[in-house]
């Protein structure tokens, strides 16, 4: 889908393949072409025919995956919630580079373990990206500090408590309604 940014990280590949002409700018996952906001086949196989990009099309193995990228990049400005890809990637000790809106500011902390970065902006995206590929150090440290994060906020033993609050406050406020139209 448009809405996640996928033109803005081809854009910010385009512009870093000359300076960093041995990274490798991939994409995981197929157009929603049910979609409105679906990029048109025709336009990926020509980005990728271009050789900025590598599109890996559906994954079922995100661990493995991940276990060979040192970035993860997210430069989504739809309404998703927390985007489950970044919180694999927290999970997995990676720096994350993501567009400051609600969801992605929920698992990215700027500075800390990622940069966040404003939507549709392809030159913040190839300069968050280019100075975390730029800077081994950094990116253990932000790799770390994502990891962390992940197990602090997002266990599944949190999220499944967070969940059930949800539920029971919810519940609580269809009993009250119920009361009250008695």
């Amino acid at each position: 889908m448009r809405a996640k940014g996928i033109g803005e990280f081809v854009e910010a590949a385009r512009q870093l393949r000359s300076e960093l002409p041995d990274v490798r700018f991939q994409v995981a996952g197929t157009s929603d072409l049910g979609s409105p906001d679906a990029v048109p086949q025709e336009k990926i196989e020509r980005w990728g025919s271009e050789g900025i990009i590598e599109f890996l099309g559906h994954r079922e193995d995100m661990p493995a995956l991940l276990k060979e990228v040192a970035v993860v990049a997210l430069p989504t400005y739809y309404g998703e919630g927390v985007p489950r890809i970044l919180i694999e990637a927290a999970a997995s000790g990676l720096p994350l580079v993501a567009t400051d809106v609600p969801g992605c500011r929920e698992v990215v902390h700027h500075g800390e373990n990622g940069l966040l970065i404003e939507p549709r902006d392809p030159l913040a995206l190839a300069a968050a990206v280019e100075g975390l590929m730029l800077n081994p150090q950094e990116r253990a440290r932000m790799g770390a500090r994502s990891r962390a994060i992940a197990c602090e906020q997002f266990s599944e033993q949190q999220v499944l408590g967070e969940t059930m609050k949800v539920y029971e406050l919810a519940s609580r406020g269809a009993r009250s309604r119920a009361s009250i139209v008695s």
